[in-house]
């Protein structure tokens, strides 16, 4: 008999919680990801340029098609440089709160997953290895397997890459950990 998926409420809960003051302490308090973003060398004349500019994801030059890619004008322009690509957020926030409950809400998704995959793999009373290795693997893959996309295709530098493959590794550890303690 598989484990109920509504027996790992508590491994869910825990895991959650852990990743997430975890991944706030690595980001406030050790701030090895501060080092991923650059100035621009004209800050101020960058800001001009995108004031009025809405929230979104823009790139620079533009192509709204591969069609326009191929054109010889698009090709000049991105041989000439510079390409870019620019996320412009809100400028009001005047906190975090919404990001910080969109990411635990995304840890607890992570949590339920693991928990679902592992109650359809193990029994009651598999080892405390068996069930972390397959928590850990998949909770890895969850935070860490994106990441691969924004080093490939849009520019992140090989250090942010592998600080947020780290990143993945530590919270997959921790996710796993805790399934592997917990484990009816």
């Amino acid at each position: 008999m598989n484990v109920a998926l509504a027996s790992l409420w508590l491994p869910i809960l825990l895991s959650t919680i852990i990743v997430f003051v975890v991944s706030s302490l690595i980001w406030a308090v050790i701030q090895y990801h501060n080092a991923d973003w650059q100035r621009l060398p004209n800050e101020e004349g960058a800001r001009s340029a995108l004031t009025g500019v809405t929230p979104g994801q823009y790139s620079i030059p533009h192509a709204a098609d591969n069609k326009t890619k191929q054109s010889e004008a698009w090709q000049q322009k991105y041989k000439e440089g510079p390409a870019a690509f620019i996320v412009v957020v809100p400028h009001n926030l005047t906190g975090m709160g919404k990001q910080m409950t969109q990411w635990f809400i995304y840890i607890a998704i992570v949590s339920v997953f693991v928990a679902y995959l592992t109650s359809v793999a193990f029994m009651p009373g598999t080892e405390y290895l068996k069930v972390f290795q397959v928590a850990s693997t998949v909770a890895f893959l969850s935070y860490s397997g994106a990441h691969g996309l924004g080093y490939i295709w849009f520019g992140h530098t090989t250090g942010r890459f592998l600080k947020d493959l780290f990143d993945g590794l530590v919270y997959g550890l921790l996710t796993g950990g805790v399934f592997g303690w917990l484990w009816p």
